[in-house]
């Protein structure tokens, strides 16, 4: 089962096929998890709304047409989601103390302690850009997704997604630099 294409998944899923669908599920959850997460801040809010993405996968599978990737697709759907849930809720602030819990431990107390704070202090950078730019740099930098399925997920023209990112960079790195952030890692 582990070598079977995400393309190969989602037309068993068409078919009524459990176990594929499951696959599937097992392969992207975490991924699309994370992405609603940064978009709601809330994760009881991010559980919900990635079963409602995952029942929607189940649901259309049969209406994919292999334009894009399967990942790229879901993650379309689950940014219209979390879209959507922020329309009916107000967005609640991600607990930063729980975050800083979080310990590597193959780095020293010190050095994961200044990882932390350069991380926050990254975070609140990014939380400054504009909702636009913010959405660009989480996309390309941290769901990995190239040009033309960044465009395709928030549906804009590729030029301008990569309009976009020039500026969301150049606006990041004057943010870190009035921050006092240095680009490397101690």
């Amino acid at each position: 089962m582990q070598s079977d294409s995400d393309q190969d998944l989602i037309l068993r899923v068409a078919k009524g096929d459990r176990l594929a669908f499951r696959t599937l599920y097992a392969r992207h959850n975490v991924r699309v998890f994370r992405f609603i997460l940064r978009f709601v801040r809330d994760e009881v809010q991010a559980e919900d709304l990635i079963g409602e993405v995952f029942l929607d996968v189940w649901r259309q599978a049969d209406r994919f047409e292999g334009r894009s990737s399967v990942s790229t697709w879901i993650l379309g759907m689950a940014r219209f989601k979390a879209l959507s849930s922020l329309r009916k809720t107000t967005e609640a602030e991600l607990d930063e103390e729980q975050a800083a819990a979080i310990a590597d431990d193959a780095d020293t107390p010190e050095t994961v302690s200044q990882k932390l704070d350069k991380a926050k202090a990254i975070r609140r950078c990014i939380d400054q850009l504009s909702p636009e730019h913010r959405e660009i740099v989480d996309l390309v930098y941290y769901q990995e997704k190239s040009i033309s399925e960044v465009a395709e997920i928030v549906q804009i023209p590729e030029n301008t997604v990569k309009t976009r990112m020039f500026y969301a960079r150049k606006r990041l790195q004057e943010l870190m630099q009035s921050a006092g952030v240095d680009r490397g890692w101690p």
